[in-house]
């Protein structure tokens, strides 16, 4: 059974931009954009993950490249079921003896259809036994927060397409709320930025790079400046202009300040003792957003509690679906059967 186990047992972290897979022994064994590239009008599947991510913005007319998930839940259940196709057969082949065990991750705000409908591409995919987990139970865990004992842990996991914020005590959660505000918000508003001030259209990766390079929600010791190709939308021409750190902080001013608005109304919410608990350890946060520059300072002057960036954001949601999957009682109420 154990040798099953180590080679049929995934957890996957199925989010709006990046899709992580942890696999039972081996720790995390795929790391791709969520990304699938087809061919019109047949459907075929073309491209997955980062070969698909390459063509967003540059394939001909008979080739889409699009994102089948949208604020962490199933857009497109067709294009979601075959990327968890590839994703199984990439990782275990396509002749095996058994049908894997999965553990999904799904935003605390995911309606109970959304949930079925995650659970039933899994399996359409070719899974066995499915579960689900929420997302901030997973990061928690990958985080290496005590969930376990009796106290407050207070996790913010900004990812793609959703924040979810979360109190958890004793293997459960206490509090949770998700906004559809994250990282797409802040590509779009950057995108909006340059339009706007400067007549030129980018498209949403070289909004993302610029959101990475020189993005920041907080003043910079050092602030920065980038260039930036575009197309003018007056001549129609390539043009490219300068662009600082402080106006692009400003664009994300409206996004960011949502995130920090649901993070103080989730403390208002949060019983006194355990808000004692979260004063004295922090607020933890995860997920790519956790990297935007100066959020956690900003979040920490607006709250007036220490927060904390983990220590590998991107993968905590992936390592804590993994260690739930080795330890299924850790996540207790949190999973849901299939």
């Amino acid at each position: 059974m154990s040798l099953f186990r180590l080679h049929a047992e995934l957890g996957v972290d199925l989010g709006t931009a990046n899709l992580l897979v942890y696999q039972r022994g081996r720790g995390i064994v795929l790391r791709e954009p969520s990304v699938v590239a087809i061919s019109q009008p047949s459907g075929k599947v073309l491209a997955v993950g980062e070969d698909a991510r390459l063509m967003l913005g540059r394939t001909p007319g008979n080739i889409t490249a699009v994102r089948p998930l949208v604020n962490g839940v199933i857009a497109d259940y067709t294009i979601t079921l075959e990327m968890l196709r590839y994703v199984i057969n990439k990782i275990l082949g396509k002749r095996r003896l058994f049908a894997p065990r999965m553990l999904v991750c799904v935003p605390s705000s995911a309606t109970d259809v959304e949930r079925r409908a995650v659970i039933q591409a899994a399996k359409e995919a070719g899974a066995g036994e499915v579960h689900l987990i929420e997302e901030p139970m997973a990061a928690a865990i990958g985080a290496g927060l005590p969930i376990s004992q009796p106290g407050g842990n207070m996790v913010v996991d900004i990812g793609g397409g959703t924040t979810d914020i979360a109190v958890i005590s004793l293997g459960g959660i206490v509090i949770s709320r998700s906004i559809r505000v994250a990282g797409n918000k802040l590509d779009e508003a950057i995108m909006r930025h340059v339009r706007h001030a400067y007549n030129l259209m980018i498209g949403e990766r070289t909004a993302e790079e610029i959101k990475i390079r020189i993005g920041s929600a907080y003043p910079l010791p050092q602030e920065l400046t980038m260039e930036v190709r575009g197309r003018d939308l007056v001549e129609g021409l390539p043009r490219t202009v300068v662009i600082r750190s402080e106006e692009i902080r400003e664009a994300l001013a409206e996004p960011v300040n949502q995130i920090v608005e649901k993070v103080r109304s989730v403390l208002e919410e949060t019983p006194p003792e355990l808000a004692a608990d979260i004063i004295e350890r922090g607020i933890v946060l995860t997920g790519g957003g956790a990297l935007l520059r100066g959020f956690n300072s900003l979040l920490q002057h607006a709250t007036g509690i220490p927060v904390y960036i983990a220590e590998d954001p991107l993968s905590c949601v992936a390592i804590g679906t993994g260690r739930a999957l080795e330890e299924m009682d850790a996540i207790g109420r949190a999973a849901q059967g299939a």
